[in-house]
This record gives structure tokens, C-alpha cells and sequence, in this order.
């Protein structure tokens, strides 16, 4: 029987670009979202018309609450779900060996990776996080865990092991041979890939290539990764890892990257080319499924490159903030043509409610120095922390968006369960424009909304919050 789900709706049409997207967005404040027994948007619109053949299905009134895509997290890490408040006393390459490392050694106890794994997921519906690109445990128990505990909530991930090859002593635990580091990676995508329904096209679980980062793995690593990905692409396995995070200068992880390497730009490195003098090593890991967060400071060419190959960002203000990592510059790297997408980065970061991030967003872009400071529109916000994502893993065609024939991912959010947007969606100013009008409801919602708010949370049509 198809569902229906009334509320005011708000989603981003089609497929446009960030800088598009104020164009793309739908506002129905008395909407009706229809989908049938396999989660398959029929319908999405106003309520009044909604088509006859659909008006004896089984009625969900959500009024006057709201109803949004699922937000899609391009960059979480699953073994720092108990570090996301660390207080390591510097910034990216001290935090990681003061606290991080330490962290995700835990991970070793079996019993304390199925607990996690559990908490993990129950944040991620907390939060409405529907999707999400997860930067895995080094340990195949915990990942075991992690998918096994993600398909038992119906979520969607793509994960992977996080891969170390070298590294400082309080990394030791983490840290694995080169073959290992291959054997280990293979064995994951064997079990894990499209596990739950042996397609890709229709799986929730996919595995992702995760190195931690250029400085935790070596030239032979990348190699033999390049090549293992060159044998697994076309199956639909994606690459993940960091980029252009801390640029302190001679001591930071750009500025060391590029010593120890040898090279040009950092992001050659993944792109094949990590020999001295940037000179070719191996395979390129970039292009549709590969998604690298940060990208804080990336020369022109790094974005021209990333833009080239359809390789996405995954934004992480929140961290950076956290980090003192610095400001990914939101109008150069629009102009590049780079899709962006957005990340919590937890633990680097203290928040995983996409909104609250997308909140952290406007703030410093709308503070950036001179011309370079822009306030984001609202449906870009929007974009940002649903479709953008959606393309970042390369399931644009599933989900993101309410789209007739995507996959019903969405949330229910009620104000009357937290005060603060209850008060600001029923007693906050308004203009007389409805067009602004309705562009200030989306903000106030998407800044003030809290986890309490977010009353109920579906994938592909079926409620997986309690």
C-alpha cells in the first residue's frame, strides 16, 4: 500500500550545482510525500494535488511539522564515536598522537567494538544522518561490527578500514605490514561490498579504499593500493582519505606531506603521482567515487584536477574550527567546479547533526576576509548537507532529494519537541516577500533544529528510529 507522509516540505529539485540550487528549491508548506511498497517515490507535492490513485493509501499527518531528505555525512569516523570532544593541546598532527591514536586503539577488544558500533549508529539515527561515508576502524572485527550493526538499523555506509603502514609510536596498534595492508583491504571488499543485497545499485553497504592520510602509509602502499582499487573500480568501490587539512607552516601535515614526498601538490600523491618531482608511481585513485575531505588549502591545480576527475570534497567546517585547521575558501572552490559536499568530521570535529554543521558553515564563510565573505543561501545550506552528498557517493540517482522515482530517505522533524524552534518557526519574523519569507523558515529550521526535533527517520521508505 503506498504511504503518505504530510507535512511542509522542503527539498532541492533536479540536479543543479551549489550556486544553482536557490533555483531547484521546493517549498510545500502543506506537501504530501507518496511512496510505494519498495520505498519508491511516487509523489511529492501539494497535498491538494495529489493524484486520485494514491489518496486511499495509509495517511502519516506530520503537520505542522516538516518533512526533509535524509542528511548525507561525507566524512565521520567511526573508532573516534567516544573521542569527539578531545582536548589533545595543539592542533591536527598533536591531536592524532595525543588523543586519536590512543582512541581507535581500543578498537582491539572486540567487545568494545560491538559496543561502539552500536552507539554509532544509534547517533547516526539520532541525528538523521541517513547516509555516510565513514572512515573505518584499522581492526576487521570492529568494521565486521560496524556493517553488520549499520544493515541490522538500515542505514546506508560506505566504510573502510583505515589503512597505516607507518606511523609514531602511540600508533603502534594501528599500523599493519604492506601485504597486510592489501590482504586486509581485499578480504574487507569481499565480505562487504553490496553484501546485503549482492548489487550494487540497490545495496546499503558499500566498502570504501581508506589510507588515512598520505603521511600514515608509504610509496609502496600507495602502489599496491592503486593497483588493488584499478582491479575493484568498476565493481563501484570507492577511495576516501584527507587532504590540504593543516597547513602550519614547515611543521604542519601539507607542509610535511609535500617534504616527505617530494612532490608538487599533495593531492598527487592520490592521483598516482607520488614519486619525487611528482613523477608517476602508480594508479590514480580519483574520480566519481572518490571523496576527500578537508581540501582546506589547495593550490588552483589541485581544484582544477579534483573538478576534472569528478572527484568530491567532503566540507568540514566544524573540525576545521576545532583544529585551528583554517577556512576551505567556499567561492574559489564553487568557481572551480568541485562538488562539495558536507562532513561532521567527528571526533576531529565536536558535532554530528549535519544541520548544526551546515550552521558552522555560514558562519565562517559568511566571515571570510573581504570579498571572499558570502552568506550562503539557505537552499545552499540545503544542497550541501543532502544532494551534494548524494552525488559525493555517486547515488544521485537513489536518493537526496524527493524526486519521483529516488528512494524515500527523509526525516520528520516536529518543533514541539524542542522549544527553541517551536518558538522560532511559530513567533520569528518574516517578510512580507514570501519568497524570502520562505527562504527564512529553511534557515531558521535547519540552525535551530536539535536532535529532539528530529521525531522520526526513514530509509528507502522504511522507519528505522524508535
Amino acid at each position: 500500500m503506498t504511504q503518505l507522509h504530510r507535512g511542509h516540505v522542503f527539498h532541492i529539485s533536479g540536479s543543479p550545482t551549489v550556486d544553482t540550487a536557490a533555483d531547484a528549491l521546493v517549498s510545500v508548506p502543506d506537501g504530501v510525500l507518496a511512496f510505494d511498497d519498495s520505498g519508491i517515490v511516487v509523489f511529492c507535492g501539494d497535498y491538494e494535488n495529489l493524484p486520485e490513485q494514491f489518496r486511499q493509501g495509509e495517511m502519516h499527518d506530520h503537520r505542522p511539522g516538516f518533512l526533509l531528505p535524509g542528511f548525507v555525512d561525507t566524512h565521520i569516523h567511526f573508532p573516534q564515536v567516544y573521542a569527539g570532544d578531545a582536548y589533545g593541546g595543539g592542533q591536527l598532527l598533536e591531536w592524532l598522537d595525543l588523543c586519536v591514536f590512543p582512541s581507535e586503539s581500543r578498537f582491539a577488544d572486540p567487545e568494545f567494538a560491538t559496543h561502539a558500533a552500536a552507539s554509532f549508529c544509534e547517533r547516526r539515527i539520532a541525528t538523521g544522518t541517513t547516509a555516510a561515508m565513514v572512515f573505518g576502524s584499522a581492526f576487521p572485527h570492529a568494521q565486521d561490527s560496524l556493517f553488520a550493526e549499520t544493515l541490522r538499523r538500515g542505514l546506508r555506509v560506505v566504510s573502510g578500514r583505515g589503512i597505516q603502514t607507518v606511523g609514531p609510536d602511540s600508533a603502534a596498534a594501528l599500523i599493519t605490514s604492506e601485504e597486510d595492508a592489501i590482504s586486509l583491504t581485499r578480504a574487507e571488499i569481499e565480505r562487504w561490498h553490496g553484501a546485503d543485497t549482492g548489487d550494487i545499485d540497490t545495496a546499503l553497504l558499500h566498502v570504501a579504499v581508506v589510507p588515512r592520510f598520505s603521511l600514515a602509509v608509504t610509496t609502496e602502499t600507495l602502489k599496491n593500493l592503486g593497483e588493488l582499487y584499478d582491479e575493484v573500480r568498476e565493481r563501484g568501490v570507492y577511495f576516501h582519505s584527507h587532504l590540504n587539512e593543516n597547513n602550519r607552516p614547515g611543521t604542519g601535515e601539507v607542509a610535511t606531506t609535500l617534504a616527505q614526498y617530494q612532490v608538487n601538490t599533495y593531492l598527487d600523491t592520490y592521483d598516482g603521482k607520488f614519486l619525487p618531482g611528482s613523477q608517476r608511481g602508480g594508479k590514480s585513485f580519483l574520480g566519481p567515487r572518490a571523496i576527500l575531505a578537508h581540501s582546506v588549502h589547495c593550490q588552483d591545480a589541485e581544484l582544477a584536477r579534483m573538478a576534472e576527475t569528478g572527484t568530491s570534497i567532503a566540507h568540514c567546517p566544524t573540525s576545521q574550527q576545532f583544529l585551528g585547521s583554517g577556512t576551505m575558501p567556499w567561492t574559489r572552490t564553487v568557481e572551480a567546479g568541485v562538488n562539495i559536499a558536507i562532513g561532521s568530521d567527528f571526533g576531529g570535529g565536536d558535532e554530528c547533526l549535519i544541520s548544526q554543521v551546515l550552521g558552522d558553515a555560514f558562519k565562517v564563510h559568511i566571515s571570510e576576509v573581504g570579498d571572499a565573505g558570502i552568506s550562503m543561501h539557505p537552499a545552499e545550506l540545503l544542497f550541501t548537507g543532502t544532494l551534494a552528498g548524494a552525488r559525493a557517493l555517486d547515488m544521485e540517482s537513489r536518493f537526496g532529494n524527493f524526486d519521483v522515482g529516488k528512494e524515500a530517505d527523509f526525516l520528520v522533524v516536529d518543533p514541539s519537541r524542542w522549544a527553541p524552534l517551536e518558538g522560532l518557526i511559530n513567533h520569528g519574523t518574516r517578510s512580507p516577500d514570501p519568497v524570502l519569507a520562505r527562504d527564512q523558515t529553511l534557515f531558521g529550521l535547519l540552525m535551530a533544529m536539535r536532535e529532539p526535533a528530529i521525531s522520526q527517520v526513514y530509509v528507502q521508505g522504511r522507519r528505522i528510529s524508535d
